[in-house]
């Protein structure tokens, strides 16, 4: 059977998601590293975005149909639980995360440190500082949450866990943010927990662009 290609920069969330994905299944995989908008991601994402897929004849685009497709076509441990209060547990996180974690935490906060359009690179402080009051209402919603189960959709490791990993490790490294994790303990002892897995030790990102 062809074996699972992932394209996409190795430093994006959602690339190491399904990368996290396919070692949680046991699912051997290749990473080619593109950016978004290169050739070989405009012919398969609609948008250009990142990752996109290739099993055989196969192409798929978005992280969570590429996380999906890995978890219902191969052997292993669910990573959308098969009952349906379960699944939908896990689904509403994956929603929570995607739709409003994600596009505070790393398209306003973390991209306005690495990627902030500012004429000598700096940071950009206003956007940082507009984040942070909204950043604060999700890691107390986070840590409440993980207060009361080991994972995010309960008492086993899902797709829902897979997409947090790597934001949380990003909040890690940044000042606000990482005193933010420290206040969080709920927040802190699942990600020491998650990352502990070999899907989270053997995924580690390379730095971002002038984080050596």
């Amino acid at each position: 059977m062809a074996t699972i290609e992932i394209i996409g920069a190795p430093q994006s969330n959602f690339v190491r998601t399904v990368r996290i994905a396919c070692m949680e299944k046991g699912v051997p995989y290749t990473l080619t590293p593109a950016r978004p908008h290169s050739p070989e991601v405009d012919a398969i994402h609609p948008f250009g975005k990142i990752p996109v897929m290739r099993h055989g004849d196969l192409a798929l685009s978005e992280s969570k149909a590429i996380g999906s497709y890995i978890d219902l076509a191969f052997d292993g441990p669910p990573l959308i639980p098969r009952d349906p209060a379960g699944a939908a547990r896990t689904e509403q996180w994956i929603s929570l995360i995607n739709t409003g974690i994600d596009p505070v935490l790393v398209r306003q906060y973390l991209l306005a440190y690495f990627f902030s359009g500012l004429p000598d690179g700096a940071p950009d402080r206003a956007k940082i500082d507009a984040a942070l009051p909204k950043m604060r209402e999700m890691f107390a919603v986070l840590d409440r949450e993980l207060g009361t189960s080991a994972y995010l959709a309960g008492d086993s490791f899902t797709l829902a866990d897979a997409f947090l990993l790597p934001i949380i490790h990003y909040m890690r490294l940044m000042p606000e943010s990482s005193e933010l994790v420290k206040a969080s303990p709920n927040v802190a002892a699942w990600f020491d927990r998650v990352v502990a897995r070999p899907s989270g030790s053997e995924t580690v990102p390379p730095p971002m662009p002038g984080r050596g």
